[in-house]
């Protein structure tokens, strides 16, 4: 199986707490990411070093998921690992610029079945990246708000 990347970044006219803090407060999560998908903590919620939680992709008879590890953690930079229908990283970056910040998104997976490899590659992996792009959209829209 090859490693997909998807990237994509957006200028955010708010400082990097508060984009960071978008991108982590649960309650805020929630407001940008896509509908269809539901963040469930294991244990308490933790976007530190070693937090867990899992995406549930709300599909009617499905619902597959993901866990995910808080692997890499710094000021303005998180990255989850997951493991399950994708294995990869999902990495969060905030860059300073001269009245905002920069969020770069970087989206590694592979996916190990290669039956619904074939799937995603043939009816979703368009749809994905168009998501990420309005899932930044609304981020962006979140933050600036805040």
């Amino acid at each position: 199986m090859s490693e997909q990347v998807f990237q994509q970044s957006i200028y955010i006219q708010a400082p990097i707490a508060v984009v960071e803090r978008t991108i982590t407060d649960r309650t805020l999560m929630h407001q940008w990411l896509n509908p269809l998908l539901r963040c469930q903590p294991i244990g308490d919620w933790s976007t530190e070093l070693g937090g867990q939680f899992r995406f549930y992709l709300q599909i009617p008879l499905l619902e597959p998921a993901l866990q995910a590890t808080v692997i890499e953690r710094q000021p303005g930079l998180i990255v989850w690992g997951f493991d399950g229908f994708f294995v990869g990283r999902d990495r969060w970056e905030c860059q300073p610029e001269s009245d905002g910040t920069r969020l770069l998104n970087r989206f590694e997976f592979k996916i190990t079945n290669p039956l619904v490899a074939f799937g995603f590659n043939t009816f979703a992996a368009g749809l994905t990246r168009q998501d990420m792009q309005r899932q930044l959209q609304r981020l962006k829209k979140v933050a600036e708000a805040s």
